[in-house]
């Protein structure tokens, strides 16, 4: 019996694809770790090796000690376990392995699991069974806690609230004060005094209102035209603290809302949706001491949009990884709020599509980049203080623009400028070069600091950009791909 990340029993007959080297790549937490893993590609640093029907891939490495590292890849959560002491998920070993299997080379054999191996295997799955076992008992009410239990949470609860009330009443007195003394004069006071109000407000358990603090301190030495950028986002602040004071008159999902801006702990409580889900984009941010892994799904029936978040301490990536590209039949338990964010749970089949059966290559349903700013704006009403909303453009050009770039709609109606994020990274270029100077469709992030492109598909002669397949060109000429590009399954990578 074979389990998946989620716990559900897959059958042990049915066999798991191997992956392609641009999906094994697309779950490097970083370009080292991507440079790392291709040089690990090659027969002559592997002993060892197998894979099996179940998803299962290991091997041994050769290091710079006299002992081989032991890895070993569950592909079906997917999952990852290495002897070295790297502390990135999956580690430059792991990506090495999937790599020389991705190759189909012969270099990894199928066979049985070497002891090391089944042991981590059999451990691992025996813990999904047993945590799959526990959701069902205490989703049938049979481990349900007592009313002593409900009442010590209640407590607890209380007890934070109050903290978190006293922390925004503070931080609305050193608004007042900043504002009275002028915001011109904040550059003057250095970071420390920002530093010391957010870790005041770390002392009140409200982790959101400190990273925001945070936020401010660093606006006096962004460039020209900082005080007005200050003042705006003293503002949002200012409504974050008096949304908190005044949350018992706000509607649920507005009150949810604030609840996770100010850094409450929430969990996943809706009901879950299954379906066919499409992993569009993944990526990694610094957020002071965690690193945050951000991973955006499409589900295929529902028409959702989906956000995973995973979290890895400092110096340590987050263990959560999907290959980009891949469609996952699982479940999502939604977050209360107006947000996005949902809980992977069960799955029903390996992060990839079995033999003989193609992974779909179609982007979500797109719109024009008018459309976005209308759905970016809805957004908005349900939490003022979101910085960007997932939005997939169809037929777009990317085209320079004074000081940068941006995407206009082929008839060019309307246009919107890309973030100085995308501006910097080569996944531009990609982009650019699979235009061609004609239409494409593009999936990512539009906030007030412009669109953030993840993902790009060339769908010109499959319907006029409707969504209905991609086509791969050979570089040659105008509206053809480039082959350079990170290619999975029709879509190029973007970040």
């Amino acid at each position: 019996m074979l389990l998946s990340h989620g716990g559900e029993p897959l059958p042990a007959t049915e066999s798991v694809a191997r992956w392609t080297v641009e999906q094994v790549l697309s779950l490097a937490p970083d370009d080292a770790s991507r440079k790392a893993g291709n040089k690990l590609a090659t027969a002559g640093h592997w002993s060892g090796t197998g894979f099996d029907g179940s998803g299962a891939v290991w091997g041994l490495c050769k290091g710079s000690g006299s002992k081989p590292y032991q890895t070993v890849v569950d592909t079906t959560g997917p999952a990852y376990k290495c002897s070295c002491p790297s502390r990135k998920f999956p580690c430059k070993h792991a990506l090495g392995l999937l790599l020389l299997r991705a190759s189909g080379d012969g270099s990894v054999p199928q066979g049985e699991p070497a002891d090391w191996a089944a042991q981590w295997l059999t451990a691992r799955r025996g813990r999904a069974e047993a945590k799959q076992a526990k959701q069902e008992a205490a989703a049938s009410g049979e481990a349900a806690p007592g009313p002593a239990d409900n009442a010590a949470a209640r407590k607890r609860a209380e007890r934070r609230a109050e903290r978190v009330t006293a922390g925004a009443l503070e931080l609305e007195q050193r608004l007042t004060d900043l504002l009275r003394g002028g915001l011109a004069t904040a550059d003057r006071t250095g970071y420390a005094l920002w530093e010391e109000t957010a870790a005041r407000m770390v002392d009140a358990q409200a982790p959101g209102l400190a990273g925001r603090v945070r936020e401010l301190g660093a606006i006096p030495g962004s460039g020209p035209g900082w005080p007005v950028r200050l003042l705006e986002e003293c503002g949002l602040l200012h409504l974050l603290d008096t949304a908190w004071l005044g949350r018992e008159r706000l509607p649920d999902p507005l009150a949810a809302t604030v609840r996770t801006r100010v850094g409450l702990p929430m969990s996943a409580e809706g009901p879950p949706v299954r379906d066919r889900w499409l992993v569009l984009a993944q990526y990694d941010t610094p957020d002071g001491r965690l690193t945050t892994r951000r991973i955006w799904l499409y589900g295929r029936e529902s028409g959702r949009t989906a956000l995973l978040l995973s979290f890895g301490a400092m110096g340590r990536a987050p263990e959560l990884a999907l290959p980009v590209g891949v469609t996952i039949d699982a479940e999502l338990t939604p977050y209360p709020g107006g947000g996005l964010r949902a809980d992977l749970g069960r799955q029903f089949a390996p992060p990839a599509a079995p033999p003989g059966t193609p992974v779909p290559d179609t982007p979500p349903p797109g719109g024009s980049t008018a459309a976005a700013l209308a759905a970016y704006g809805e957004a908005l009403r349900g939490d003022p203080w979101l910085d960007a909303w997932p939005v997939t453009l169809r037929d777009v050009i990317p085209v320079p623009s004074e000081g940068g770039w941006q995407l206009t709609d082929a008839e060019g109606a309307s246009a919107l400028p890309l973030s100085s994020a995308a501006l910097s990274r080569p996944g531009l270029w990609k982009l650019v070069a699979l235009s061609g100077g004609g239409p494409v469709t593009v999936f990512g992030e539009l906030g007030h600091r412009g669109f953030d492109p993840f993902a790009a598909w060339d769908t010109r002669g499959t319907g006029g950009g409707d969504g209905s397949g991609s086509r791969a060109g050979d570089g040659s000429g105008a509206g053809s791909r480039s082959r350079s590009a990170e290619v999975t399954d029709g879509a190029v990578r973007l970040i």
